[in-house]
């Protein structure tokens, strides 16, 4: 009989609630994270903030993660990361081209919506391209988040 793993990498969501509230999002990607042994560890247990995070592209086509925390891992050593150090990220050729393209665009912007631990172990980020709201989308929104939550309680 095969044994379950003992060591099963356990499910791992961090979320950027802040940026659904913030930013109207146009089109989501799901990259994979360029990073060092203490980093996965880390955020393994879940030591990650993502809200203050943004994507740039380098003048090579790359892009690169900056502003997100992952906090030092607790059991390592003077070997420890840097914990607001910038990330490359890993996407096919085909959308990083077609990010790069829109991300030229006048008032977008590429923002972290949510980080997690995939099935096969591996630190994944999903990114958005995003607009920024005005007050009065953000007013919208609440008012039709009102309407629902009122909706569902008189049924």
């Amino acid at each position: 009989m095969a044994k379950a793993k003992e060591n099963a990498p356990r499910h791992v969501n961090i979320q950027n609630r802040r940026a659904g509230y913030e930013y109207s999002f146009l089109v989501k990607y799901t990259a994979g994270m360029v990073l060092v042994g203490t980093e996965i560890k880390s955020l393994r247990v879940g030591n990650a903030n993502i809200t203050e995070g943004y994507c740039t592209f380098q003048h090579n086509g790359t892009l690169w993660l900056h502003g997100v925390t992952i906090a030092q891992y607790t059991e390592g050593t003077y070997n420890n990361h840097e914990p607001t150090r910038p990330r490359q990220l890993l996407l096919t050729k085909k959308e990083m081209r077609q990010l790069h393209a829109k991300s030229q665009e006048q008032g977008l912007t590429i923002i972290p919506t949510r980080m997690f631990i995939s099935e096969r172990g591996f630190a994944k980020v999903e990114i958005a391209l995003a607009r920024g709201k005005k007050l009065y989308d953000k007013r919208e929104d609440l008012k039709a988040k009102d309407q629902k939550r009122e909706m569902d309680r008189l049924r």
